[in-house]
């Protein structure tokens, strides 16, 4: 296979993995609690990817002058993403969660504006119209005691995906001078601290309790949904142009819902199928070509 033919393979297994992870995380949370679950699965990719760029002769040090972004990076990118967007699993159905968690490229198009100077042409302007409106749709319709009772998991989902898309329009403006391994590896270890503070603070974690087939998909989603997806992702950018590799973005999404509908048994409904439009064409729109100047 030529280089594209590679990237286009490593592009579906991250479409794949980042798929699977909303209803999978969704059934784990049957028996661990999500800030433990979080916090050990980050910790472990974090020691994982620094083992890995010591073997390949990866430098691990960070100058003094990028540590504040870093860590800022890492509370946004890591924390606000994976603690929020977990919890938000506690109210919200998979299919919801990854609907709305997807919405992350309209909102870093509408940060882009006051951060980047990007101005929003017609495209992302529909695209951020889209995007509210897939919100209304997905929450609209369902009376007013069910939407009280989804709002604190809606508000932490879209917490997670304004929180990231800020983190992504900052790292554009100022970026890291790191290689990539080495700063997802710090990234990852200062990111799933404050989870882990939090944790035995918050949640009962009882190892003793969770049962075989939990602990196995545990292992399943550190591996695959959570470290082989940063590297064929990693992989997929090397080889394809950006907005070839964004189509990975629109996919996960899609995958998500299907897989909560066939192995979880949630609703696909016209509702979540008009939401689900709605993201896809969002984001397709805010990935897309950039505007012309005004």
């Amino acid at each position: 296979m030529n280089q594209r033919q590679v990237g286009l393979v490593l592009l579906m297994l991250t479409a794949v993995n980042w798929g699977a992870t909303w209803p999978l995380m969704k059934f784990l949370l049957t028996e661990l609690p999500p800030l433990t679950m979080r916090a050990i699965g980050t910790a472990t990719l974090a020691v994982a990817l620094a083992a890995g760029a010591l073997a390949f002769g990866v430098r691990l040090h960070v100058p003094r002058e990028q540590r504040p972004r870093l860590i800022l990076f890492a509370l946004l990118n890591i924390t606000a993403w994976m603690a929020f967007g977990t919890l938000a699993l506690r109210w919200l159905t998979a299919s919801e969660a990854a609907i709305l968690a997807y919405t992350m490229p309209v909102w870093a198009a509408l940060f882009a504006w006051p951060i980047l100077g990007e101005k929003p042409g017609p495209r992302r302007i529909a695209g951020l119209v889209l995007g509210f409106g897939s919100i209304l749709i997905l929450f609209a319709g369902r009376g007013v005691e069910l939407g009280l009772a989804k709002l604190p998991g809606l508000l932490f989902i879209l917490a997670s995906a304004l929180l990231f898309a800020l983190g992504a329009v900052l790292s554009k403006r100022r970026p890291l001078v790191l290689h990539p391994i080495t700063a997802l590896a710090w990234q990852m270890a200062i990111g799933c601290l404050p989870m882990a503070i939090l944790a035995p603070l918050l949640e009962t974690f009882q190892p003793g309790l969770v049962s075989g087939p939990v602990w196995f998909w545990f292992g399943w989603f550190m591996i695959f949904s959570m470290g082989m997806s940063y590297l064929t992702w990693f992989g997929a950018l090397a080889r394809l142009p950006a907005s070839t590799a964004a189509i990975g973005t629109l996919l996960a999404p899609v995958l998500s819902v299907l897989g909560a509908g066939l192995i979880l048994g949630e609703p696909l409904g016209w509702r979540e199928a008009l939401a689900l439009s709605g993201t896809v064409g969002a984001v397709a729109l805010a990935v897309g070509v950039r505007d012309k100047p005004a």
